[in-house]
């Protein structure tokens, strides 16, 4: 997640390259390549027989309703409403650059044990998770560093299991935005299998129930950067980590040229939506039990070229309130207050409203639902929301909530 919620999905889909230089990329990569794939054969299929039958996190096989929790707003931990949730992320932390361990800084120490008891003071089996990345805030290439080495993972792994300990943190997450290469996407593999298998060995030596592992990943598990495919390491994935969580929004924004949906659930004119990539993860070797969806609890704004168009597609010029984003909260007090004009697109199942050259994509309530039942209905883990602080009230994570059910 974008902690300033900036995350265009064409920064990594940029104008295709011609293919005299894609074949130069490709050409440039193939050595370092071919002997990373070689290891990772033999690491895929004998090393990682060590780890042998994988043990149960806590709550495996239960249903997963969460939200990151942004540690640098000024949302108290105290004041999460408990009753929606089964788990909490802290957002976010950061390996050092250097060592690759974990840093704690000053803020850290006063707001991780402010979630743990905030959180775990009042609701014992709502489980709280660090994780490690993010957007803006983060450093990608440090993840493509530590990985790539036997040395800077097991640094990595080592001190961030040391941190959940410490603080009385129940799992960790790794929110990686995003492996650039293939090259990379390998590494993520094999940095996430050695993860597994501390855990689990941390667990049997310290008698303490095992610390869950996830991790938040795009919305599709294949994408394209310079030309070039990419593919998550998805089997990998789906065996090695407690859920897979894929980040079902920011499909558009400011960033376009024309107003749309930022979490559209269908999409018949391409394949930018949480049906497309959900499926593409599933397909991809992810069982669908092991994926957590991601839910906005924000939008994004616009300015209309022409206050007269304003359907779904319209011609945009830029950002609109809010500098392009608005909270939920804030979507709300901006219609009312500017009584603006609220439509629902049954096509996305999300919301829109304009008034003036205003206009904003958002989820509201039924969308919400709506949302949520597709993934119930399709057999996920559940669901997460970026971020708590940015409801109304709590109407958002009510309403998904009670369309999950028990």
């Amino acid at each position: 997640m974008d902690p300033n919620l900036k995350l265009p999905l064409h920064s990594i889909n940029p104008p295709p390259q011609k293919p005299v230089d894609i074949i130069i990329a490709m050409a440039t990569i193939s050595l370092k390549m071919l002997a990373l794939v070689l290891c990772l054969m033999v690491y895929y299929g004998v090393g990682l027989a060590a780890v042998g039958g994988l043990t149960s996190g806590p709550r495996e096989g239960g249903a997963v309703r969460a939200a990151y929790w942004p540690s640098f707003d000024d949302f108290p931990a105290a004041s999460i409403d408990t009753s929606y949730f089964t788990h909490v992320y802290y957002a976010f932390m950061h390996p050092d650059p250097k060592t690759f361990e974990l840093v704690v800084t000053q803020l850290d120490k006063k707001k991780l044990p402010e979630l743990v008891g905030g959180v775990g003071g009042k609701k014992k089996d709502v489980k709280t998770i660090i994780s490690i990345g993010g957007g803006d805030n983060s450093d990608p290439p440090v993840f493509a560093k530590l990985s790539s080495s036997r040395a800077g993972r097991a640094a990595f792994i080592r001190s961030a299991i040391k941190v959940a300990r410490e603080f009385g943190f129940d799992g960790l997450d790794l929110d990686w935005e995003w492996p650039e290469n293939a090259e990379q996407m390998l590494s993520l593999g094999v940095l996430i299998a050695d993860w597994r298998k501390a855990l689990e060995k941390e667990a049997k030596v310290s008698g303490k129930p095992r610390l869950t592992l996830s991790s938040a990943v795009y919305y599709s598990s294949k994408f394209t950067t310079y030309g070039l495919p990419r593919s998550y390491p998805a089997k990998a994935l789906g065996r090695y980590l407690d859920w897979v969580s894929p980040m079902c929004f920011d499909y558009h924004g400011s960033w376009d040229n024309f107003t749309g949906a930022n979490a559209a659930l269908y999409d018949p004119n391409s394949d930018i939506s949480t049906l497309s990539g959900v499926s593409s993860w599933i397909k991809a070797g992810v069982p669908a039990g092991k994926i957590v969806m991601g839910l906005p609890m924000y939008g994004h704004t616009w300015k209309l070229q022409n206050p007269n168009i304003n359907h779904m597609g319209a011609p945009a010029t830029g950002g609109g309130p809010g500098n392009g984003t608005l909270n939920y909260d804030q979507v709300i007090e901006f219609n009312k207050k500017n009584q603006a004009t609220v439509k629902y697109d049954k096509t996305s199942v999300s919301y829109y409203s304009y008034v003036g050259d205003n206009w904003i994509g958002y989820d509201d309530v039924p969308s919400i639902a709506s949302k949520v039942q597709f993934a119930k209905g399709r057999g996920l883990r559940g669901y997460f929301f970026w971020a708590l602080g940015q409801d109304l009230n709590w109407a958002i994570s009510k309403a998904a909530a009670k369309a999950w059910g028990k």
